[in-house]
């Protein structure tokens, strides 16, 4: 449902209400939950802030959504009745927050639910009930007010019969404030939607503060008006109460800021920031805006939502970067906002006791991101004053959207600090085209919904199939019936494909099936889909892949022979060597997890994995590289284990039974209960639905490949299992053989050889582009002595494979690419070695030599001559002495050709370019010749060509153009 809309009306209440007990935050979420549980409605557990199950919402925005598909009638109901306290975030209202009184990003909404069952007579009366009843809220009857749906004659017949309100206190409002979705009746979207009917509690000013929405899902949207609300033959409820609204209510406080769990949260950030909490002032406001901003983030990076340039990420980064922008108005220029971590948590510790496990961890991706938004405010701050400064130049009044937007998207600059800022300088702002520009920006998010309910041939399915039971734990093959048959892989934009009844003609399109049950896996937990073939006599389907939508599992895949028909019962059958791969890398995730908290610590939890066949890459948190002395303490920890046999069982048990037995569950997980608990001997127990071995010891083999940097904070493990890390150990011993024998060493001497070369190449090109040649050998000679290496002790593995990473890293390319790398810098060796060697032999000349071979043009002396081997430092060089030594002004141009291009550097003694010479001019006209271009300054320039033998012409009409030149010119 929709967050409860702000008030029309508001001041600040200086005294509390003596009708009402002061309950604390706490006291009412429990007591809410406790009295819908008398109703018969099923406690639920918060939905996860970012649900990855559903792609229509970057974050939670209300209760109702995690039981869109429950009121759709899309799954099998284990209830259809249902309470819950939800976690939401949302930025629909970010300007608001801290200004107004009732505004969040982060927020909890109460709700109670009906899939079919209860509707308006009880919603309506059970809402009045816990409101009133001095058993529960004990609000005074008489504070309160409603609205309900201009047309809904039923829930205002409720309200003024059955409850007892005056006329005078039901209002009935318009379908953009009383309906959902808003104006949903004449402006859709289609689907399911229905009045609403909204409670008001009124202050003691006089003014109503909305606590309380019911939304009466009762109609199917079809088309324009009129006659489009269709009823629906199951009717639900979805209501939902502001938990720090109806706090405030019920404290007295002249904000939701002010209530028992917020304002420690706010005098913490006083505290830190180190001004004084007064509610008028502009550092009030930006006190309670850090306070938001703060919560949000902590509850967001606590589930794993870090700061980042996309999606969700980009909601968190946005949020700590304008709380960063409060604090820098407070003249800080240090990170603050991370200090917080510990004062939400210990505010939120009675409900969500476990972001007190995290609360190291948070702080650290929260300092993180401040300290990189530091470094860039200063630059935003500039760039305002830069255009404050053009707007009076220009005696514009209006800041420009589109500027506004790109200090957003550049800085992380908040339109409304522009504002505030263009105000003090007696300018207005462009909201609208702030906006426009907004929308054009592809991570631009407003964190709120996108499409409330999707649709499709899948959706189709959903709602008459519910779910695809899945048998693979138990068996690798099963006979089963086919349920659908869609084309596509449903991957293309706005092509979601088609629904068949059957399809007879095999080819390499891909299409989707659908069982009544399937023991293919579906993608999911970071374990890829599985393969293998669905067939009868009628049909074969190679199925490449296999993904789940939401309950669904379905099968991608090629129709390699015959004719698939809806209805027909064929045998799904699974690749067993590739689902045992998988297993195999499966299996050894959640051995590498315990090993990764035993050697790095607890801190390193999962971020993420991809578990492929005898492939697998674990993304963990941690502020920095594992060195490698660790990450073989790590392997000897996995292989230990795959050496003892350890047992691996699965069990389906509740989740407090996990939880006791200490089962490990990733914050940012929704886990269904009872839950599947995956357990390896004694020394691990994790909550996975993926499948697994039945032993520790069929791992077989276990190879870290690469231990690398995904994002700040985030690091990555990719290993290898079975042959795969079998094979990439005998390629891994055998590379310092290869290498050896390129660079003509030992093997034990490969990666100092290794490194000698880089270095040489390095040496060469630096020798070339200063013109100081040495001698150097044609071939690459490597002498242990003289580097001073120390040898690998080849017979020692782990030496073995630290050389090689230090090597692989040191080229920058896999282990596959390191011979053709090598054979690269060789190569680039003998080249720069032959370049140098004419550059040598160029060397020879003297500014006097060349001076001695010029003639003398008027009064200027005129050198222009080809000098093979050259560079064009030698050749600047050579200039410089000329015009040095010269008695009178002189023109000077130097041409070389070497690696079939060719270089020309001319220079103007600073007479001549009195008169009007270029030297630009003079070398660019050569340079065409030779089939190039170029320029420079009118006393020096450079120009190149890629036609070598073109060279003596370019010279020879260099010589004759500035003969001409001179003779016209000279004093």
């Amino acid at each position: 449902m929709a967050a409860p809309k702000s008030i029309v009306h508001y001041s600040i209440r200086t005294s509390p209400l003596s009708t009402l007990t002061k309950m604390k935050t706490d006291e009412l979420r429990e007591k809410y939950l406790e009295f819908f549980e008398t109703k018969g409605c099923v406690r639920q557990p918060s939905d996860v802030l970012v649900p990855a199950w559903d792609p229509s919402v970057l974050f939670t925005p209300a209760g109702m959504n995690q039981f869109k598909d429950h009121f759709l009638g899309k799954v099998k109901l284990d209830f259809t009745r249902a309470t819950t306290c939800q976690k939401c975030l949302r930025t629909g209202d970010i300007d608001n927050v801290g200004r107004t009184a009732f505004h969040h990003t982060f927020f909890e909404m109460l709700g109670n639910f009906s899939f079919g069952d209860y509707f308006k007579p009880e919603a309506i009366a059970w809402a009045w009930e816990f409101l009133t009843d001095k058993k529960w809220l004990g609000i005074e009857p008489g504070r309160l007010n409603v609205t309900v749906y201009k047309d809904d004659d039923e829930a205002f017949q409720i309200w003024n019969e059955s409850i007892g309100l005056p006329t005078s206190r039901i209002t009935r409002m318009e379908e953009d404030e009383n309906f959902w979705p808003a104006s949903a009746p004449s402006e859709g979207p289609d689907g399911v939607c229905g009045p609403c009917s909204e409670i008001y509690y009124q202050l003691d000013d006089g003014s109503d503060v909305e606590i309380w929405n019911l939304v009466f899902t009762q109609f199917n949207r079809v088309g324009p008006p009129p006659n489009n609300l269709h009823p629906l033959p199951s009717k639900n409820i979805d209501t939902g109460m502001g938990l720090e609204r109806t706090a405030s209510v019920l404290q007295g406080v002249p904000t939701n800021f002010h209530i028992d769990s917020l304002l420690p949260i706010v005098h913490a950030a006083a505290e830190v920031c180190g001004v004084k909490y007064e509610y008028e002032s502009d550092n009030g406001r930006r006190l309670r805006r850090i306070t938001d901003h703060a919560r949000a983030a902590v509850f967001s990076v606590h589930e794993n939502v870090y700061p980042g340039p996309k999606d969700a990420r980009s909601v968190i980064r946005r949020l700590i970067r304008r709380a960063v922008l409060d604090g820098y108005q407070m003249n800080l220029r240090e990170p603050f906002l991370y200090q917080l971590t510990s004062a939400v948590a210990d505010a939120s510790k009675a409900a969500y006791p476990e972001l007190g496990q995290t609360t190291q961890r948070v702080a650290e991706a929260i300092e993180a991101e401040e300290r990189a938004f530091f470094a860039t405010i200063d630059g935003g701050m500039k760039r305002i004053n830069h255009l404050f400064e053009e707007m009076q130049t220009e005696k514009s009044v209006m800041v420009p959207g589109a500027e506004a937007a790109d200090l957003l998207t550049t800085y992380g600059v908040p339109p409304e600090l522009v504002q505030t800022l263009a105000a003090e300088q007696n300018f207005t702002f462009d909201w609208v085209g702030f906006r426009e520009a907004m929308e054009k920006h592809a991570g631009d998010s407003d964190g709120g919904q996108r499409v409330l309910f999707q649709t499709g041939p899948l959706e189709t399915l959903k709602e008459a199939l519910r779910e695809t039971p899945f048998v693979g734990y138990e068996s690798t093959q099963s006979e089963a019936t086919v349920k659908g048959i869609i084309t596509g892989d449903g991957k293309g934009k706005g092509d979601e494909g088609q629904l068949l009844s059957h399809l007879d003609r095999p080819g390499d399109a891909i299409l989707r099936l659908v069982l009544d049950h399937s023991p293919f896996y579906g993608e999911s937990g970071g374990q890829v889909g599985d393969t293998g073939v669905i067939e009868n006599d009628n049909f074969r389907f190679e199925v490449i892949d296999t993904q789940k939508h939401a309950s669904l599992i379905v099968h991608h895949g090629k129709l390699v022979k015959g004719k698939v028909s809806e209805g027909e019962t064929c045998v799904a059958k699974v690749d067993v060597e590739n689902r045992t791969a998988l297993s195999r890398a499966h299996s050894a995730t959640h051995v590498l997890h315990h090993a990764l908290h035993t050697h790095v610590g607890r801190h390193a939890e999962q971020q993420g994995s991809k578990v492929e066949p005898d492939r697998l890459r674990f993304d963990f948190t941690n502020p920095k590289a594992i060195p490698d002395e660790t990450l073989v303490e790590i392997e000897k920890d996995v292989l230990k284990f795959v050496e003892q046999g350890e047992p691996i069982r699965w069990d389906t048990v509740s989740l407090d039974v996990a939880r006791k037995a200490g089962a490990m569950m990733l914050f940012g997980e929704k886990y269904p209960d009872p839950c599947r608990m995956v357990s390896m001997g004694e020394f691990s127990r994790e909550l996975c639905g993926g499948t697994h071995l039945t032993n520790t010891a069929d791992i077989g083999a276990f190879e870290v490949v690469v231990e690398e940097s995904v994002s700040t904070g985030t690091r990555r493990i990719q290993a290898l299992t079975g042959e795969r890390a079998k094979q990439h150990r005998e390629q891994t011993m055998q590379l310092l053989d290869l290498v050896a024998e390129k660079l003509g060493c030992k093997a034990a001497y490969a990666e100092a050889a290794t490194e000698t070369l880089m270095e040489e190449v390095r040496s060469l090109k630096k020798e070339l582009s200063a013109g100081k040649a040495v001698e150097h050998s044609e071939q690459f000679q490597f002498d242990p002595a003289a580097a001073k290496a120390t040898p690998t002790d080849t017979a020692d593995y782990n030496a073995v494979r630290a050389a090689v990473r230090a090597l692989t890293r040191r080229l920058n390319v896999a282990i596959d690419d390191v011979g053709e790398r090598l054979e690269a810098l060789l190569s680039d060796r003998s080249r720069l070695v032959k370049e140098l060697k004419e550059v040598s032999e160029g060397g020879k000349v003297s500014a006097d030599d060349l001076i001695e071979s010029g003639t003398t043009v008027g009064d200027t002396l005129l050198v222009v001559t080809e000098i093979p081997g050259a560079n064009p430092n030698l050749m600047r060089g050579w200039i410089d002495q000329i015009r040095k030594k010269s008695k009178g002004p002189s023109a000077v141009l130097l041409g070389a050709a070497h690696g079939g291009k060719v270089v020309l550097v001319g220079g103007l003694s600073r007479d001549l370019v009195d008169r009007g010479l270029k030297a630009g001019e003079w070398v660019g006209a050569a340079a065409k010749i030779v089939g190039g271009g170029g320029g420079g300054r009118p006393d020096m320039a450079q120009a190149g060509g890629k036609d070598p033998e073109k060279l003596p012409e370019a010279i020879e009409n260099a010589r004759q153009s500035m003969t001409e030149k001179l003779q016209t010119t000279s004093g």
